[in-house]
C-alpha cells in the first residue's frame, strides 16, 4: 500500500500570511470529521505551540486537552511537520504531516502529505472498515475540505 497521501491548494496569500493562517489560526478554520477524529468526545479547539517539539491540541469545552501531536520540523514560512495521532489509533501509533508554502506569483502553493496509514492495523477502529485504498482517499478527501477551509481564512 502506498502509505501517503497528498494534497495541495493554492490561496491568494503570501507563504507567510498562508504559514500564519495554518499555525496561528487553526482554531478558527479547522473542519472536525468523524472518520479522522482527534480526540474520544465532542470536538474542541485546534491550536498549535510555535516551534520544534510545540504541541498540536484540542482544547475541549470542559477544558481538557488532547495532544494530537508534536512539531518536528518548524520553517516559517515555507515548511511545518508535525506528528498525528487520532482518538482511534492503536496505543503508540503516529503518523506524520508535512505541509509546505511555496510562492507561485500573488500566491501560495499550500500542499500537505500525511504519511504513515500503512502503519494502522487492518482490524483498527481508525479505518472504518475501509481497505487501505479506500481509506486513502477518504483521508485526501479530508485535507482538500482542511485546505479549502484554510484558503477561505487565509485570503
Amino acid at each position: 500500500m502506498t502509505s501517503k497521501v497528498f494534497v495541495a491548494l493554492r490561496v491568494k496569500a503570501t507563504p507567510e500570511r498562508a504559514f500564519e493562517a495554518f499555525v496561528g489560526e487553526i482554531g478558527m478554520w479547522w473542519k472536525p470529521n468523524p472518520l479522522f477524529q482527534t480526540t474520544p468526545r465532542a470536538p474542541g479547539l485546534l491550536a498549535f505551540e510555535p516551534g520544534e517539539g510545540g504541541r498540536l491540541t484540542e482544547t475541549l469545552a470542559n477544558g481538557k486537552v488532547f495532544e494530537i501531536g508534536r512539531i518536528t520540523a518548524w520553517e516559517p514560512p515555507h515548511r511545518l511537520e508535525f506528528s498525528w495521532r487520532q482518538a482511534n489509533f492503536p496505543p503508540e501509533l503516529k503518523t506524520q504531516v508535512e505541509v509546505r508554502f511555496e510562492a507561485v506569483g500573488d500566491e501560495t502553493r499550500v500542499s500537505i502529505e500525511h504519511r504513515g496509514f500503512d502503519q494502522v492495523p487492518l482490524q483498527s477502529a481508525a479505518r472504518h472498515g475501509f481497505p487501505d485504498q479506500a481509506l486513502l482517499m477518504r483521508l485526501a478527501e479530508y485535507w482538500q475540505a482542511q485546505l479549502a477551509a484554510l484558503r477561505d481564512t487565509a485570503t
